[in-house]
């Protein structure tokens, strides 16, 4: 029955084949539209997570505020200072905390021969690796020995060692940091930066003990951690309670510590991203079915202009059900014939677009923030059921006409 119905439908298309074709297009048409704008969401979906991922996923940043909350018998405004202690605490009352560090930075001038730069001179752990997702390139970053030695060494954001060496090498030369001299140990691979943001690639890392010769570290300028788990609310909750008890501040209030929170960041735009999806998926389906109109016009044509064929398999004994099948088929068969084109064509334009420059624009070093046309099989799984709904309810109204169509009027029909 099947192979009878294939048949059929084949023999009707290849009898009207320049409007057949009009209306596979059209049907390609749509479905390409719907693959290139479901790939389209998906690469800015990756971009966001790209971006994000480059300075470090489940990551947070705590830096000291001023109190809004009166807590106990401290009054509201009342500046908060973190200490060495305070990393102490949050690592242990806190159990999903994998790494942490403390934060001691300033801007200083570093010297190497006749040039100086000024940078911004950060004092971490080791422990600042994993949670920024920091990569050297060249040399290694400072360890546990360096940090419990106080070694004055120094490992360079790549646009700092480009500024200081000017394309000559830096591993095991010296720069001087405020006057001190630190060895060059590694240099660090160039991270995405915007235009007119603070410089990632301009810092310069130095062990946090060292940086004890340098500056008083006994108030800290913000606490760096990351965490286990996907539950960055509670630990964020979690940070404040324990900096709270240990202060004297509300644990609740807002401005007495400000949280950089990745995954929350995160999480905003992956709401924006899938917002957008919809979107997109809303307009291609739409898009898709403007080709349905089109296949339904030239459907109820076809049953006007096969009205007596009609007549005739009645008269032989077609059923109702045996004509809906025969000119949805009919349908179906346009559909499927253009839903493939329409794949081939978007398959083409994803190759020759490739990417879509949107970050690297704004940012250097951003090519992973630009969005990649990738098709997946799940974009084509979406896409083939839109486009059997469309061609299901394009090819069911014509069809239901034909099948109720009376005989005898049918057959006297001219």
């Amino acid at each position: 029955m099947v192979h009878d119905l294939l048949g059929q439908a084949y023999s009707s298309i290849k009898h009207n084949r320049r409007r057949t074709a009009l209306t596979m297009l059209g049907m390609a048409w749509g479905i390409a539209t719907v693959v290139i704008l479901l790939a389209y969401g998906a690469g800015f979906g990756r971009a966001i997570t790209a971006i994000f991922s480059t300075f470090g996923m489940q990551m947070m940043g705590i830096f000291p505020g001023r109190t809004s909350l009166q807590a106990g018998g401290a009054k509201a405004g009342t500046q908060i200072r973190f200490t060495v202690d305070d990393v102490q605490h949050l690592q242990e009352q806190i159990p999903v905390v994998r790494h942490i560090t403390p934060e001691a930075s300033f801007d200083a001038s570093v010297q190497h021969e006749n040039r100086t730069q000024k940078f911004s001179v950060g004092g971490f752990t080791p422990a600042i690796v994993p949670v920024r997702a920091i990569k050297v390139e060249q040399g290694r970053f400072y360890n546990d020995a360096d940090e419990m030695q106080r070694s004055r060494v120094a490992v360079l954001g790549s646009d700092a060692k480009d500024k200081l060496f000017s394309g000559q090498p830096a591993l095991g030369e010296s720069v001087r940091i405020a006057g001190i001299s630190f060895e060059v140990i590694g240099v660090l691979e160039a991270k995405m930066q915007e235009e007119g943001n603070d410089n990632v690639n301009a810092i310069v890392y130095i062990p946090f003990s060292t940086m004890g010769d340098i500056r008083d570290t006994r108030y800290l300028d913000g606490i760096w951690l990351d965490y286990e788990g996907l539950e960055y609310d509670k630990v964020e909750g979690n940070i404040r309670s324990v900096l709270g008890a240990a202060h004297g501040f509300n644990g609740k209030d807002p401005r007495a510590v400000f949280v950089w929170n990745t995954m929350k960041n995160l999480n905003n735009w992956q709401i924006i991203t899938l917002a957008l999806q919809v979107l997109l998926t809303i307009i291609g389906t739409l898009t898709l079915g403007i080709g349905g109109v089109g296949l339904m016009n030239i459907m109820l044509v076809s049953v006007t202009q096969r009205t007596r064929e009609i007549g005739v398999e009645k008269a032989l004994g077609a059923r109702r059900r045996d004509i809906l099948t025969q000119f949805l088929a009919e349908a179906m068969a346009i559909t499927f014939a253009g839903g493939l084109l329409g794949v081939a064509v978007a398959y083409v334009i994803s190759w020759i677009i490739g990417t879509i420059p949107v970050y690297s624009v704004m940012a250097k070093n951003a090519d992973a923030g630009d969005i990649h046309l990738s098709i997946s099989p799940m974009h084509l799984l979406v896409s083939t059921g839109i486009l059997i709904v469309v061609g299901l309810i394009s090819g069911m109204l014509p069809a239901i006409k034909a099948s109720r169509l009376d005989p005898i009027e049918a057959l006297r029909y001219e």
